[in-house]
């Protein structure tokens, strides 16, 4: 190791002992909130601009949804969509071809965006087998089952 190299690791070493700031990722956070006119409109984007770390915030008020991206936490983004005296919520859809079993009860949600399902995560489905009674009567396991010769 050279002097260069042990120059280096003393830096570091240096360095290193001051406390750094976890450096936040840059996310996609995708809002549900109802939104019926222009102004309410301006106030939740205004709203939620004015968060540190927003780099856009994107509306779509046909779908009722809103996209925002930055440098943000999920939950510092849905609290302040909620102090906007409006429902406010995760985006709980996805396209219908992500889920295995679009059409469970619980996938489905009338107020859905077209071509969008409620996200489930694992929809119990209960299947019932319909029995011919023709195919237990004449079967091996009836012991009173007649036979036809």
């Amino acid at each position: 190791m050279g002097v260069s190299g042990t120059l280096e690791y003393l830096s570091h070493l240096m360095n290193s002992r001051q406390k750094h700031k976890k450096r936040k990722q840059l996310q996609t956070v995708h809002l549900k909130v109802r939104m019926n006119c222009d102004g309410y409109e301006l106030k939740v984007k205004k709203a939620l601009s004015s968060l540190s770390g927003v780099k856009s915030v994107d509306i779509n008020r046909k779908q009722q949804k809103m996209t925002i991206t930055g440098y943000v936490e999920q939950s510092k983004v849905l609290n302040k969509g909620k102090s906007t005296e409006k429902k406010a919520e995760i985006w709980p859809y996805v396209p219908y071809n992500l889920l295995a079993q679009p059409y469970a009860i619980q996938a489905y949600d009338k107020k859905a965006p077209p071509g969008f399902v409620r996200k489930v995560d694992n929809p119990t489905t209960t299947l019932t087998r319909y029995e011919d009674p023709y195919v237990t009567m004449f079967s091996d396991h009836n012991p009173n089952a007649y036979s036809v010769m």
